[in-house]
């Protein structure tokens, strides 16, 4: 750059980052990262090393700066399993709502695999940002058995369990499943079959649950179809391997893509539902009121879901009374895939 007189003007110097530091300090970057967001995991020598080279270099980006002074950064983590279907998908989206209205941004992590290395390194991403909290939305049975194991250190919120209920925070997916499988008892079906999910989903394991109790609360046995995927590709599968047995008159699904696929399957043959079978559906996905003919489905409320997650890491925050609002009762929503069975 030169000036009016010609002169070679002084370049402005450019502010120290981490890279910076990481060199003063003799560490890595990762180091210095872990230094900024509190990791637990560090040497007090190394930790004091990394800090004397900050303040040597006047190093202070806004965020880090926040963390170190307030202890505060304003990010929630979010631990979400890949290949998750409607319903993670939609509880992540009302936790970011949530969070954006209390003043919080969501900072996402993905696991593609339930092995402990995996989802160790995806919280060690989320820790290294700095989030004050954690939502984790994992509703593999594997992949909750790791996180049970291991020791979380700030505050968090699991969306489905297996076992206690601490940190805990879910839909009844039992009650769901139990209401729905009413629903068609109620109308006079006494031959329902029940389509699981996936096996080693939290999801699967309750609404299967939710079905063998209220046959058995009507004293009826339970009709089990073959575990499947949360597709409508797996219920076309499994309405083709079942539609011939014509020993059921009613279907609980276990979710609405799955209930999709049965009715497809049931179409083919020209069983006509509701008119032979009744389906009923389980989350509500935006489709399922446009289904031929429109799904009765179970209704979960995501966005209470995410607004009670929010506020209890946020009493946590803040060192407020823990907050223990229960679970988000669902919703049964009548439509026209129900009906009496045939005479």
């Amino acid at each position: 750059m030169i000036d009016e007189d010609g002169a070679r003007a002084a370049r402005p110097q450019r502010a120290p980052n981490i890279r910076d530091v990481a060199r003063a300090a003799g560490v890595s970057h990762q180091t210095v990262s872990r230094v900024l967001n509190g990791h637990p995991n560090l040497r007090d020598s190394t930790r004091r090393r990394v800090l004397q080279a900050m303040e040597e270099l006047r190093f202070r980006p806004n965020r880090a700066a926040r963390a170190l002074v307030t202890s505060e950064s304003r990010i929630i983590g979010a631990l979400v399993s890949s290949g998750a279907e409607y319903g993670p998908t939609a509880s992540l989206q009302a936790v970011q709502t949530a969070a954006t209205e209390a003043g919080y941004v969501v900072d996402t992590a993905h696991i593609d695999h339930a092995d402990r290395s995996s989802i160790e390194a995806a919280l060690g991403r989320l820790m290294d940002h700095a989030v004050e909290g954690l939502v984790l939305l994992a509703p593999q049975s594997a992949t909750l058995e790791v996180i049970e194991q291991l020791s979380i250190r700030i505050p968090f919120v699991t969306v489905h369990s297996l076992h206690g209920t601490d940190h805990r925070m879910s839909v009844d997916q039992l009650a769901g499943a139990r209401r729905a499988t009413r629903h068609l008892l109620e109308l006079g079906h006494r031959r329902v079959l029940h389509v699981p999910g996936p096996e080693g989903w939290v999801e699967t394991d309750a609404r299967r649950q939710g079905y063998r109790e209220e046959m058995a609360a009507w004293g009826l046995e339970p009709a089990l179809a073959a575990a499947g995927e949360w597709t409508a590709e797996s219920g076309y599968r499994v309405g083709l391997a079942v539609r011939e047995r014509r020993d059921f008159t009613g279907v609980v699904s276990g979710n609405d893509h799955i209930a999709l696929g049965l009715v497809h399957a049931f179409a083919e043959v020209g069983l006509e539902v509701p008119g032979d079978i009744s389906v009923v559906g389980f989350d509500d996905v935006p489709e399922s009121a446009h289904f031929l003919p429109p799904l009765t489905t179970v209704r979960q409320d995501f966005p209470e879901l995410g607004r009670r997650c929010v506020t209890v890491l946020l009493a946590e925050l803040r060192g407020d009374e823990p907050v223990q609002p229960g679970d988000v009762v669902p919703e049964l929503v009548l439509r026209r895939s129900t009906a009496p069975p045939p005479a």
